[in-house]
């Protein structure tokens, strides 16, 4: 069975760094797209980052120039690279990819920012 699982969530300090992983585990013959996403509490599910698979990257605009997506198609794993963090940035990441032609949620990984 086919799964997304998300990692290296914490607690890091304003303007800090971290780094998400997202692996998927099972099955893998095609790897298309990945997404992030993030949930703020009390906010809705928003659009953070995108990398296809000949690795054309967009980014939201709330996190062009701090964030980098990345994947390594070997490892059948996605990367958010996250710099300059806010408080603002404190949210559930969640990955999403096209796996074997279906999409794919992860479960999320909280990332906090504070001091």
């Amino acid at each position: 069975q086919v799964q997304l699982v998300e990692s290296g969530g914490g607690l890091v300090q304003p303007g800090g760094s971290l780094r998400l992983s997202c692996a998927a585990s099972g099955s893998v013959f095609s790897f298309n797209a990945m997404y992030w996403y993030r949930q703020a509490p009390g906010k809705q599910r928003e659009y953070v980052a995108r990398i296809g698979p000949g690795e054309t990257r967009n980014y939201a605009d709330s996190v062009k120039g701090r964030f980098t997506i990345s994947r390594d198609n070997a490892k059948n794993t996605g990367y958010l690279q996250m710099n300059s963090l806010t408080p603002e940035d404190t949210a559930v990441y969640y990955c999403n990819a096209n796996l074997n032609y279906r999409d794919y949620w992860g479960k999320g990984t909280l990332v906090t920012i504070a001091s």
